[in-house]
């Protein structure tokens, strides 16, 4: 397969899978069903999850600067906060493209080399990685009895032990031998978890690692309170159970990787989380369309000004800097 093919699949295979998931949530619910759960929301709450997500990306944009004035570039907030709407609008577009031109971005405008500026974004990635982690360990901590009893009523207890028992002999086995190998795979794997632990200890070595820390916590915070103030808006969802919130917020976060942006996953994300909990299918599947489109109504809206203003506003810069000298 040429790397062009590739390209082409790395496009079209999400679409289609979106495409998939937005007919099969449809087939769940009817589209005058899901019309009505919209008419019938309180969009009181729904703006301020729009808001609270909006901190959130601003805090990003400011955790960035922290990234890139240890290679000295002093990175102007303005530019931080349209290059991270503007990237998250084109990951809509094509997955993980939005990284790319985000690292674009910056060194269009501020001059930091993309290499430097790509590295600061993977980097950021294991921050937000092991926060997503902390999350779910914080889910398993206080709701392990429920957990294990809804897989229990599901699946033969014996079978889990066995199966999670056979992971971790598997988890043992590969360790080893990745260790001890010396294929190309393995070279490459190694070098992988090498970069990865090397990018999270970059964080603590960071001249300003404590606000650095502080805005990955603020960050996600927004993030739960986005999803969690959001529930408010319909009925059906209003004062759920916090297992069941921080079971969706998680179900969601990681369906939002396999389509464009989410399209068509994360509604079943949401409803197969919530249906865990005894959510009515119909209530659960409307509020992950709520969400979702909230967020992308925020995203278009923000991404789009981002693109258009970055150049009006760098070029006023340019302007200002020439009138000074």
């Amino acid at each position: 397969m040429n790397k062009k093919t590739k390209n082409v699949l790395k496009i079209v295979l999400p679409l289609i899978l979106g495409v998939v998931l937005v007919w099969y949530s449809l087939s769940k619910m009817p589209i005058s069903e899901l019309l009505k759960y919209f008419q019938e929301a309180n969009y009181t709450w729904i703006g301020l999850g729009i808001l609270l997500g909006i901190l959130s990306h601003l805090s990003r944009a400011y955790r960035w600067k922290f990234m890139i004035e240890p290679m000295g570039y002093k990175l102007q907030f303005p530019n931080s906060f349209m290059a991270v709407m503007a990237a998250y609008l084109i990951n809509y577009t094509i997955p993980r493209a939005g990284e790319i031109s985000r690292a674009s971005i910056i060194t269009n405008y501020e001059g930091v080399p993309f290499e430097k500026g790509f590295g600061t974004i993977v980097a950021e990635r294991f921050a937000d990685m092991a926060m997503l982690l902390l999350i779910i360990a914080i889910t398993l901590f206080l709701e392990f009895d429920y957990i294990y009893q809804f897989l229990a009523e599901r699946f033969n207890p014996y079978k889990i032990i066995i199966g999670v028992s056979g992971l971790i002999m598997l988890s043992i086995f590969f360790v080893v031998f990745i260790r001890r190998s010396n294929s190309k795979l393995a070279l490459k794997i190694k070098g992988f978890v090498a970069g990865l632990i090397e990018g999270i200890l970059s964080i603590f070595k960071m001249k300003r690692k404590w606000s650095f820390v502080f805005h990955t916590l603020f960050i996600w915070t927004m993030y739960v309170l986005m999803f969690y103030v959001t529930t408010f808006a319909l009925d059906e969802t209003s004062g759920i159970q916090f297992a069941a919130i921080l079971t969706g917020f998680i179900s969601g976060s990681f369906s939002i990787a396999a389509t464009n942006g989410g399209l068509g996953s994360y509604p079943v994300a949401i409803f197969l989380a919530f249906s865990i909990f005894g959510i009515a299918e119909d209530a659960g599947m409307a509020f992950g369309w709520i969400m979702w489109t909230a967020q992308t109504v925020m995203v278009i809206v923000l991404g789009g000004l981002s693109l258009l203003l970055l150049p009006i506003y760098n070029n006023s810069r340019e302007t200002n800097t020439s009138g000074l000298s």
